[in-house]
């Protein structure tokens, strides 16, 4: 009785720690996403300099996780090569670069729930470039899926009521940057046996992010930052949203570490809804019937991959305890065999 109490009470407890985990998450992320549109938004703060405050976050990111490694030695850094370096890591970081750049500029046209919307395309830009890139097998049935997706954002897009191209240009670019990193982290790190936690990610392509930005931020932020008089910087605003940003990759490391990437992408789909609640009710943002209407059937989509991978996870497990339970009943076999020949003779 006292057992299956203690048995009970620790099932609940690591419930209860992984629900933790994802509030936590859900929180800070919601929290940049909101922070970074308040600040880059020409209505709200009216800062609308996003390489600039991309590199406020890639140096304190940085700055913070050489502190982290170095310093509190918290986590050991990877062993790796300046070959492995520069073909896998620098890649990956202008990949980055160009994705953050372009997702922060979209905040400057588009309300916070569509750009929620246009994200639900990373599915079907990640299966897409992996099938080009030969990581991923061409399967119909998943790609119909992924023409769903497709479909229901494309309504959605079509009820937006402060529909701007430009917007939607940036954010499909950035949609696309963030889906080629992806794969490239697969082919270039994961298949060599290098895995980078968050806190190791910082450490290795903050820095690089933070060169490959200085190079469009000299041409087009720069001039228009000397020429205006009424730009200001106050360290409260952007140190703050620089700790949010750097404690969200923190609770990236505890959420899929402490529970799984699955449950970040389950988690991922209720902050997107709360997100859209968030800005229709709070921003004030227009949010159409038809618009959630086409997110709804993004929604499903996105909905039916996950369990389709969530499957093929399950599949894959059940097919490797099947090959080590195999592989223990062989070694079985040869030690009795061992001993018979031993008997014998």
């Amino acid at each position: 009785m006292g057992k299956g109490r203690a048995l009970s009470d620790g099932v609940i407890k690591k419930i209860l720690l992984s629900y933790t985990y994802v509030a936590i998450w859900i929180f800070l992320s919601f929290t940049v996403i909101v922070y970074n549109k308040y600040i880059l938004d020409k209505k709200l703060y009216n800062w609308p300099y996003p390489i600039t405050l991309t590199m406020i976050h890639m140096a304190f990111c940085s700055s913070l996780a050489i502190i982290l490694i170095k310093l509190f030695k918290i986590v050991d850094p990877v062993s790796m090569s300046r070959d492995t370096y520069l073909r896998s890591v620098v890649p990956i970081g202008a990949l980055y670069s160009l994705s953050l750049w372009l997702s922060n500029s979209a905040y400057i046209y588009l309300s916070v729930s569509f750009i929620q919307m246009l994200k639900a395309l990373m599915p079907v830009a990640v299966y897409s470039i992996g099938v080009l890139l030969k990581k991923e097998a061409f399967k119909s049935r998943t790609m119909t899926n992924m023409l769903s997706i497709s479909f229901g954002v494309a309504v959605a897009a079509y009820g937006e009521a402060k529909f701007d191209v430009w917007g939607v240009v940036l954010q499909l670019g950035a949609v696309a940057f963030e889906a080629t990193r992806l794969v490239l982290i697969q082919i270039l790190l994961t298949s060599k046996g290098i895995n980078l936690n968050p806190i190791t990610s910082l450490y290795y392509v903050a820095p690089c992010c933070f060169v490959f930005l200085s190079v469009p931020w000299i041409f087009v932020e720069l001039p228009v930052l000397r020429e205006a008089s009424s730009v200001r910087f106050d360290f409260v605003v952007f140190g703050t949203n620089s700790v949010c940003a750097f404690a969200l990759n923190l609770a990236v490391f505890l959420l899929v570490g402490k529970t799984s990437a699955l449950t970040m992408n389950v988690a991922g789909v209720v902050k997107d809804w709360l997100l859209i609640a968030f800005s229709w009710s709070v921003i004030k943002d227009t949010v159409t019937p038809l618009n959630l209407f086409g997110y709804g059937l993004a929604f499903l989509g996105v909905g039916y991959y996950n369990h389709c991978k969530l499957q093929a996870l399950k599949a894959k497990d059940a097919q490797k305890k099947v090959q080590a339970s195999d592989e223990e009943a062989g070694k079985l076999l040869d030690v009795r065999e061992s001993e018979r020949n031993e008997t014998k003779d």
